[in-house]
């Protein structure tokens, strides 16, 4: 554990797995696993942090709108789950893979992930493997052609 390195996770590394709860009344917990075999975009971000907002509101919005084979996973650091829920609601984010952290940046995810120096977007590929951070919606689409 102490051996890790500090910058956080890069391109070519796999993504840590992990299991949230969902926010849905259905009450199912989400595993990073169950995606396997699907490209994924794993969003993190705080309803705070304005800069992470807009990016996940806009990454969204663009894989809402196009044919893409990309499930978003969009999880947020708030610690407030009503503030959560304006949020999203008000950013038109998809409940379907929106996960609120309610420990905040005191969570085992945001250490795991280490977001330390600000949260991240991971474009993960069907292996799990990270192939781009950060990823803006103009970048998004040559990623996945």
């Amino acid at each position: 554990e102490k051996d890790k390195p500090t910058g956080g996770l890069n391109v070519g590394d796999v993504a840590p797995d992990f299991t949230i709860e969902s926010t849905s009344d259905a009450q199912h917990n989400f595993d990073l696993t169950d995606l396997k075999g699907k490209y994924v975009l794993l969003s993190f971000w705080a309803s705070y942090d304005a800069q992470s907002r807009m990016q996940n509101a806009s990454l969204s919005n663009a894989l809402r709108s196009t044919s893409q084979d990309v499930e978003m996973v969009s999880v947020s650091f708030d610690e407030y789950k009503s503030i959560f829920n304006e949020t999203i609601k008000k950013d038109q984010i998809s409940t379907s893979n929106c996960f609120v952290e309610l420990a905040g940046v005191s969570s085992d995810l945001y250490q795991t992930y280490r977001l330390k120096r600000g949260f991240k977007n991971f474009l993960l590929d069907e292996n799990g493997v990270i192939v781009a951070k950060d990823v803006t919606v103009s970048e998004l689409s040559s990623y996945l052609n």
